[in-house]
């Protein structure tokens, strides 16, 4: 049986993002390379390149959601309020498991800080809490797709 969530977070703990592990998760699935996937994703870790904003983990699902959903075509409007949709509904599910799809909410640190993300790294803060948003993050996935 293919656990998504545990693959994901599997990938997270090889040394991916949170957006690179959930994304990639998912990439075959839609025929996207897994190599293209992981490049894609990159930018997207540490709530958008360190920044803290938007969780990894959630970014990755919009992607995710794209792929499924997205629109293809200028005039599909159908297909974007779809998408729209299924991204608004994620982030409700999300937020009522962890309080945020803000990254420096979810640890509780500013990674753009720089005191703030050594402490990250001296606590292992991500090695610890990350593998759970990126689970429930698929979990969600797994629910609305």
């Amino acid at each position: 049986m293919d656990n998504k969530a545990d693959r994901a977070a599997s990938s997270f703990k090889e040394g991916f993002n949170c957006s690179q592990s959930v994304l990639s998760t998912y990439s075959k699935l839609f025929g996207l390379n897994h190599e293209v996937a992981l490049k894609i994703a990159q930018a997207f870790g540490g709530g958008m390149a360190h920044m803290g904003h938007t969780c990894g983990a959630v970014t990755g699902a919009f992607m995710v959601i794209g792929l499924k959903h997205g629109k293809v075509k200028a005039e599909d409007e159908e297909a974007k309020e779809k998408s729209y949709k299924i991204v608004r509904e994620f982030v409700n599910r999300f937020k009522s498991l962890h309080g945020s799809i803000m990254c420096k909410d979810l640890l509780g640190y500013d990674l753009d800080n720089p005191e703030e993300r050594e402490q990250i790294e001296e606590k292992q803060i991500c090695e610890t809490r990350c593998p759970e948003f990126i689970k429930n993050a698929v979990g969600v996935l797994e629910q609305l797709l």
